[in-house]
């Protein structure tokens, strides 16, 4: 019979990009993941920092390749979405890429106050403000735009918000202002309106109504979000068009109007078979910004994007080791990991997202079909099924077995509440940042210890 690793290299196709097999054991971008787990045990989360740097690099790259390539006349600028990770040690990472932020709530702000005052941004960095603002949210940016922060930009989620600013922002220059599209649905949707953002038939008329003759205020930037993400299909494009025109017609009567931040969703490699074209995809899309603007005689805009799961999942794993096996019945045999995906990687429980999964170690074992699951009470909490194909392998052995899921940094320590409460009272596992040194070799970091059970108890109120 096959080995494990003759049966996914004929399945399909390995080693692949990050990945390689050494003496019997994976490697995950030259990181010897044995070695890792050896050092700090399982569960195990971890971080490679250089990784994000690369996919920042590659997308400005792409931009910037396509707009050469059709001598499209505004400028690319990459804007992080700090909700995927808030995290200092990922923030700090992207931003060495010359970039700017996105946020989404209030404590985003503070945060960023605090990122200036240690002199790891500028007070001109631009910031796009995004989300239904609570009141804390908008008092927060009212006082850095008030404190000398010159390219915050706070995007109108609905007509009311403008009414604070109003109130509040009296500036030398005008306060940059930007307006979200409230973007259809997909068909399959429960809802044919995005909840977010002002209808497209009333921008016009709310822009000449209140904010035209406004001389504290202009509007720079127009945004919108397709839900699907970015695809090649017939609706993205569609919706695309629909928005790229509204912009020209907003453009005509507001000639300052000269951005377009088309959001994120630039999908991450969760898959072995992952087969999206990005330079495909950045190319089409600049072309046909292009080819609209031209049709409606406007210059093309500036273009902003907010990539976030694009930029940091593929630099996270979390490590296990199979604790037990279990034959349940005839054809279901069960590997018990020593963590939850409920509570370690909740998008695997709540919106059925797949990850890469693969063993670390017995690559020369033959392979066996396995359910996975996790050891909280939930019998939902069990992993058994690829993208690629509707079932999970692992290598067939007695030897110790420990398995990786891979392409996990975005959203999942935050959803899991780092450092809370979790299911079955689960601790939080290790969290472990490797960086790489000038010389080529690694530099390990505990970032976070398993939490210990005093931890737990006073969180709960027992002590």
């Amino acid at each position: 019979m096959q080995s494990y690793q003759e049966f996914l290299d004929l399945s399909v196709g390995f080693p692949q990009d990050g990945f390689e097999i050494i003496d019997d054991e994976l490697y995950f971008h030259d990181l010897n993941l044995m070695e890792m787990i050896e050092t700090y045990g399982t569960p195990l989360r971890f971080t490679y920092l250089p990784i994000v740097s690369k996919k920042i690099q590659q997308a400005k790259i792409l931009f910037q390749t396509a707009i050469l390539k059709h001598n499209y006349r505004g400028s690319y600028k990459y804007c992080y979405c700090t909700k995927s990770s808030h995290f200092k040690h990922i923030v700090e990472e992207a931003l060495k890429n010359d970039i700017h932020l996105e946020t989404s709530s209030a404590f985003d702000m503070p945060m960023i106050d605090t990122l200036e005052r240690q002199g790891t941004v500028t007070k001109d960095i631009t910031v796009i403000c995004n989300g239904f603002k609570t009141y804390q949210y908008k008092q927060y940016i009212i006082d850095m735009i008030h404190d000398g922060y010159k390219n915050i930009i706070p995007v109108l989620d609905n007509k009311e918000e403008f009414n604070l600013y109003d109130d509040e922002i009296e500036l030398d220059e005008p306060c940059n202002l930007g307006i979200r599209i409230a973007s259809e649905e997909q068909p399959d949707s429960q809802f044919y309106t995005s909840r977010l953002g002002i209808r497209s038939e009333d921008i016009i008329d709310f822009y000449n109504n209140k904010i035209a003759d406004n001389p504290n205020f202009r509007v720079k930037l127009l945004h919108f979000f397709i839900n699907s993400g970015i695809s090649d299909t017939p609706y993205y494009w569609n919706e695309l068009e629909k928005y790229v025109t509204l912009y020209c017609k907003f453009k005509k009567i507001n000639p300052e109007l000269d951005t377009l931040d088309i959001g994120g969703g630039m999908p991450f490699k969760d898959s072995l078979v992952h087969d999206f074209d990005y330079e495909y995809m950045v190319n089409e899309i600049v072309n046909r910004i292009k080819q609209i603007c031209a049709h409606h005689e406007v210059m093309e805009p500036d273009i902003i994007t907010e990539f976030g799961k694009y930029t940091v999942a593929e630099a996270s794993g979390i490590l296990y080791k199979v604790l037990g096996r279990k034959q349940q019945n005839d054809r279901e045999r069960w590997f018990m990991i020593d963590g939850s995906f409920i509570t370690n990687l909740p998008d695997v429980w709540a919106l059925n997202q797949k990850y890469i999964l693969l063993p670390i170690n017995n690559w020369d074992s033959e392979y066996e079909r396995v359910n996975l699951g996790g050891i909280t009470c939930d019998g939902q909490d069990y992993y058994n099924q690829e993208a690629h194909m509707n079932s999970v392998f692992m290598p067939k052995t007695r030897k110790v077995q420990y398995l990786g899921f891979f392409h996990t940094g975005a959203y999942q320590d935050v959803l899991s509440g780092y450092g809370g409460i979790h299911h079955c009272l689960l601790p939080s596992p290790k969290h472990v940042l490797v960086r790489r040194n000038r010389d080529e070799t690694f530099n390990y970091e505990v970032f976070g210890e398993e939490q210990n059970s005093k931890q737990v108890m006073k969180l709960l109120g027992y002590q």
